[in-house]
Formats: structure tokens, sequence, C-alpha cells
């Protein structure tokens, strides 16, 4: 399943693949997850833990920018993820991502990895 933006606003700024492997779901998204196109990884991790995936890992090896509202998107997936007995994991953070999870501490709640390979074999 591929998203990507609609509005003109968020026209190519966004794209989101999601893959299964076994019970995990792995997104990856490219671009800038902000506030304009946050819905379009929001709503691809709600229908993956709809459908039973609790286990979710996004590799954020394309994601050029992350924002507010992108990080209230991966903490809200984080809490349901973990209420429904899963996680989250995130993987290869650029430095720019990275820096927005240590600055607002929220990197102490994420399993990270450097690697896809690593995320899924955990």
């Amino acid at each position: 399943m591929d998203r990507e933006a609609v509005d003109t606003a968020g026209l190519g700024r966004l794209h989101v693949e999601v893959a299964q492997h076994g019970h995990t779901a792995v997104f990856t998204p490219a671009g800038e997850l902000d506030h304009h196109t946050a819905d379009l990884l929001s709503e691809p991790l709600g229908t993956a833990m709809d459908a039973g995936a609790n286990r979710l890992v996004i590799d954020c090896s394309q994601l050029e920018f992350c924002d507010s509202t992108g990080l209230n998107v991966l903490l809200s997936a984080r809490l349901r993820a973990e209420a429904e007995g899963g996680a989250v994991h995130l993987v290869a953070m650029r430095p720019t991502v990275a820096r927005v999870l240590e600055i607002t501490g929220a990197e102490a709640v994420f399993t990270l990895h450097d690697t896809l390979d690593q995320a899924l074999r955990e």
C-alpha cells in the first residue's frame, strides 16, 4: 500500500510505503513529516493496528524532516501499540530527525535500530 499527499500544500512532500514482514508492519516514510503530511503516516499506522499488527517498524532512512506534529504521530502509535502488547521501533534516523527526538527526550521511549535488518531480527 502506497500513500501520497493529495493536497497542493503537501503535494509530493511525504510518501509512505507499507510492507508486512510476518507479524511486523514496516513503514517507510520518505520526505517531510509535519502538520500538513502527518495523516499520511498516521492513517496507515492506525489501519495496521486495526488489522492486528502491534509490532510496528518505522524505517526513517528517507525521512528528511519531522516536526512536533510528526513526533506526536510516532508517540501516539507507540502508546497504542504498547497498550496492545506491542511496540514501535524506529530505524536509521537521519541527524535532523534524531535531533528532534533527542531534544524532546522522546528517544528514550522508542526502541532504536541502526538498520532495518536489526529491527526485523529482534
